[in-house]
């Protein structure tokens, strides 16, 4: 009877629907610090329950007060550290990063805030990039501090230099180069982290940059003359030079130009960029005076008068205190005249004492010269006429 019939639908078995569970967060947390247990605060607003928003500002204090507990600890390991440094620099260093470093750790306890909570996407977008921007702020603001005490620590030492006004004019120009160079780089970061493209910025930086350099080629060849010239410092204000057929004492160096009273009286404005390509001498940094003197004396002299020559030279200018090394040598017959070599150091680099000194020796060598009968040579030509005797 049965047999014929068609088997009977298999009836579904509807399972009852889970219960909404509130988002937890991640970790041994709980959901939300247990905020999500109170059923007040189940209340929705703006698509999430009014306890997360509680929770938020929980996670906020937390990030805070973890950010001064870290500024404390590290504070307390690199004082410890610092201690043992005689140098006041890294007591402002770590002075300076203080309050950067609180942000940094207070930031990236919040990045970690918006993982544990459910936001929609583009809060979760925008305070995202708001807190980038702030790591990038917080870490320009750093590097500008470093560079002032780097600076103020250089204008100390230029303060207490002899050659120091040319890095006194330079400090302006690196401050505002190195305060642009920051700024520059901590607004491109900023801006490529928060997901800004920044290829044509940097394409419109470059070709600006050439065409300033382009523009301003001579200039900025004088400006890194200054910065070499203060760096290697061949010479300084006071010194005097030999450059090419400048010879003269540096009266001051400046960023576009040095300027050289030359041995007439006039002022010489020299170019940064020839000072420092040109080859130069620095006549104030030798060691001694070296002065070579050909003293003549006549053919008529005998070789025992020449030799006692040589023996007044030797007992004039050797005993002086001032004779660093002297030479004496009978080198050559020159045509009208037996040739007698002095070459005397100067242990000294004062040229005025220099002259006063040396001419009382050559005056001394004259008197003793007459005294013995030794006649210096003149240049003078003796003729000779051969008689015809057919």
């Amino acid at each position: 009877s049965n047999a014929g019939s068609p088997p009977a639908a298999p009836v579904p078995i509807v399972e009852p629907a889970p219960e909404p569970v509130a988002p937890a967060i991640p970790g041994n947390l709980g959901g939300g610090f247990g905020l999500d247990r109170i059923e007040s605060l189940q209340v929705p607003f703006l698509g999430n329950p009014l306890w997360q928003y509680l929770a938020v500002l929980a996670w906020v204090a937390l990030a805070f007060l973890l950010s001064r507990l870290v500024d404390h600890l590290l504070r307390g390991q690199l004082r410890r550290l610092a201690l043992q440094s005689a140098t006041p620099v890294d007591d402002i260093v770590l002075e300076l990063s203080r309050r950067p470093l609180r942000i940094v750790v207070f930031v990236l306890i919040l990045q970690v805030g918006l993982k544990v909570f459910s936001w929609p996407d583009w809060a979760v977008a925008y305070v995202s990039m708001a807190l980038k921007g702030v790591v990038g702020l917080s870490i320009a603001y750093l590097a500008l501090k470093l560079v002032d005490v780097a600076l103020e620590i250089w204008q100390l030492r230029l303060r207490t230099a002899d050659d120091g006004e040319v890095g006194m004019q330079l400090l302006p120009v690196v401050r505002k180069s190195l305060r642009f160079f920051v700024v520059i780089v901590a607004a491109l970061v900023t801006m490529q982290n928060v997901g800004m493209d920044v290829t044509g910025l940097l394409a419109s930086l470059s070709i600006g940059g050439l065409a300033l350099g382009l523009a301003a080629q001579d200039t900025l060849s004088n400006l890194f003359g200054a910065v070499a010239l203060h760096a290697d410092r061949p010479f300084r204000v006071g010194d005097r030079v030999q450059l090419d057929a400048i010879d003269g004492t540096v009266e001051a160096i400046g960023l576009r130009s040095t300027r050289i009273r030359n041995l007439d009286g006039f002022l010489v404005t020299v170019p940064n960029r020839t000072m420092a390509n040109a080859s130069l001498t620095n006549v104030s940094h030798r060691p001694s005076i070296k002065t070579e003197m050909n003293i003549g004396v006549t053919y008529e002299t005998s070789a025992e008068e020449v030799e006692r020559a040589m023996q007044i030279i030797e007992e004039i200018y050797r005993p002086h205190p001032k004779t660093a090394d002297l030479i004496v040598s009978f080198n050559k017959f020159e045509s009208s005249s037996l040739n007698i070599l002095v070459v005397h150091w100067w242990d000294s680099t004062d040229v005025r004492e220099y002259l006063a000194q040396f001419q009382k020796l050559n005056l001394e060598l004259k008197r003793v010269f007459d005294l013995e009968g030794i006649q210096f040579a003149f240049p003078t030509q003796t003729v000779h006429f051969k008689r015809d005797l057919r």
